[in-house]
């Protein structure tokens, strides 16, 4: 990779997803994985450790906001922190197990990532019909953290853990989705903001124990990094200016088409 294509071209495309996620909420990898695997021709297993990094730093800005007003469930934070970081180290016992070459390995990740793209894309899509149902039943918020479905929400950590950490996908739009199902009870501010703290730790994780075996390119993430965090704030402020409906839609299309090209 070019000097001058990381000093350039890298924090233009972390801008530009800053910008989505902070219009969207929808975490980078999403959309950032695809880019450097499709688009910069990155080995998957690269752009996978690389980008885990990526998210988890960029994320604990929100976390620490959320944080600070009160938005994070901590019962709930705890016991999705436990799970998934026991799925992450499972799905990466696994492959360490099967120790498949690093062709095999690059199929097995970007397989993952196209099916991850689209249950991602359903997620987003069936978002608004999730609220609407919400607030038809009319759920008020609970005194508890998380009331029944624990074993559910336990699962459902395993599961987004092994994703994750297969292909950086899942803790954005499909966590915060299942959880809304599993905790209803719970306001959306706190469940986007549990979603977001307990997505730091499971990131830094995953993205650690890539870099471990050398799924990890530092000038790629310094260069994405650079461009990311003015990107995420200024994202923020253009999601009240930008139909909601526009930016969901584009989204999903663009998330269909990526995992369409990744699985074929």
């Amino acid at each position: 990779m070019s000097e001058l294509f990381s000093f350039i071209h890298l924090p233009a495309i972390g801008f530009a997803i800053g910008i989505i996620i902070g219009l969207t909420g929808v975490g980078g990898g999403s959309l950032m994985t695809p880019i450097l695997v499709g688009g910069l021709g990155i080995p998957p297993a690269i752009a996978v450790g690389t980008d885990l990094l990526f998210a988890s730093i960029t994320k604990s800005f929100g976390a620490v906001a959320h944080w600070r007003i009160g938005n994070v469930a901590k019962r709930l934070l705890a016991v999705l922190i436990g799970s998934s970081l026991t799925g992450a180290a499972l799905a990466f016992a696994l492959i360490h197990q099967l120790q498949p070459n690093i062709e095999a390995l690059n199929k097995v990740i970007k397989t993952s990532l196209g099916f991850a793209l689209f249950i991602t894309a359903f997620a987003l899509l069936i978002r608004p019909w999730l609220l609407k149902f919400r607030r038809t039943h009319n759920v008020t918020a609970s005194a508890q953290d998380v009331q029944g479905n624990v074993w559910a929400t336990a699962v459902l950590g395993v599961a987004i853990g092994a994703v994750v950490m297969l292909s950086s996908v899942g803790a954005g739009a499909i966590g915060v989705t299942a959880l809304l199902l599993l905790h209803p009870s719970l306001p959306i501010t706190r469940v986007v903001g549990t979603d977001i703290a307990y997505a730091v730790p499971l990131t830094a994780a995953a993205g650690l124990a890539h870099a471990s075996v050398g799924h990890l390119d530092v000038n790629l993430l310094i260069g994405l990094l650079v461009g990311s965090v003015p990107g995420i704030l200024l994202g923020a402020r253009l999601s009240k200016r930008v139909p909601e409906i526009a930016t969901r839609s584009l989204l999903v299309a663009a998330l269909s088409f990526a995992g369409v090209k990744l699985v074929a």
